[in-house]
């Protein structure tokens, strides 16, 4: 015949009531025989440790300790519960430092939102890096979506999110881990600053509208371009520009190094002094002191170093 165990099952509904506060100092009271030196072993004046017994003493209904000859000496009940008690405070400071434990074989995803144009830049180096660790993580890459990306990093769907710097608030933390230049593509043989401002320029964004980062930086200079076609991926604007012998691309350099150039197109400094283009992650404040998103922020910025 099969025994059926039953388990002792909770009374979520009692712990509202319950101060866990009040069982350290039973167990001080206990072990002490005196009020006072409870008091001072948990750093509370005695008129606290005094105005809590009571409490406890309503909860549990019992007098828990009585007065003799200078000490306090557990009753009956005391003494039935004390072990009990222990045992259970015992597990709660092993749980309690369990969760300030960390190895990094307790990672086991690692979920980052990048924009495409990105991700060639930041994906095999770290899928790199970690194969080194000999750590058995599962990588997912998703789309970055930046008008949600404080929902995202909020509610822990992702990790981080790796993008162009910009405020996505204060909630949101960034780390600087690639910086770039932008760099001028055309099949033109020179290139200075009349001949940038009067070609035909292809813009590439994935936004249907609003300003591209390049020309707010070079309205900060006082000029402005026109563009001829705006497209979506740096891949399909360099196919455009071996077609035309008048197009120029304006393009982060390192973004460059990961794309097919036709044999025919130029690379020049850009003929204006343009700051450079920041690239890091942003996360979730509340996660700083997470001692598993420290290790990835860590060997994150190891990385780019």
């Amino acid at each position: 015949m099969n025994t059926i165990h039953n388990k002792s099952e909770l009374d979520l509904s009692l712990f509202h009531r319950i101060d866990i506060n009040l069982y350290p100092l039973f167990v001080a009271i206990y072990e002490h025989s005196s009020i006072t030196q409870a008091a001072t072993m948990l750093c509370v004046s005695q008129s606290a440790v005094s105005h809590a017994l009571q409490r406890l003493r309503l909860l549990l209904k019992d007098d828990l300790f009585v007065r003799h000859q200078q000490k306090m000496r557990p009753t009956p009940f005391a003494e039935q519960i004390y072990p009990q008690i222990v045992q259970a405070l015992a597990l709660l400071q092993q749980l309690s430092n369990t969760q300030q434990e960390f190895n990094p074989s307790m990672v086991k995803t690692l979920k980052i939102a990048i924009h495409d144009e990105i991700e060639p830049l930041i994906f095999p180096k770290l899928f790199q890096h970690f194969q080194n660790l000999n750590l058995d993580i599962q990588f997912l890459s998703s789309k970055l979506d930046r008008k949600n990306i404080q929902t995202e990093l909020a509610t822990q769907q992702i990790d981080f999110a790796i993008d162009l710097q910009q405020n996505y608030g204060t909630h949101i933390a960034f780390k600087n881990l690639i910086q770039d230049q932008f760099v001028v593509c055309t099949q033109q043989k020179t290139m200075g600053k009349a001949q940038y401002f009067s070609a035909k320029h292809i813009g590439v964004s994935s936004r249907r509208t609003g300003i591209l980062l390049e020309d707010f930086f070079i309205q900060q200079h006082n000029f402005s371009r026109q563009i001829l076609l705006r497209c979506q991926h740096y891949s399909t604007a360099l196919q455009i520009l071996a077609s035309d012998s008048h197009a120029v691309l304006t393009i982060p350099e390192q973004v460059l190094q990961h794309l097919s150039i036709s044999e025919n197109i130029q690379i020049f400094k850009h003929p204006l002094d343009l700051p450079s283009v920041n690239i890091g992650m942003f996360w979730l404040r509340d996660l700083d002191l997470n001692l598993r998103h420290q290790f990835l922020r860590n060997e994150l910025s190891s990385i780019f170093a």
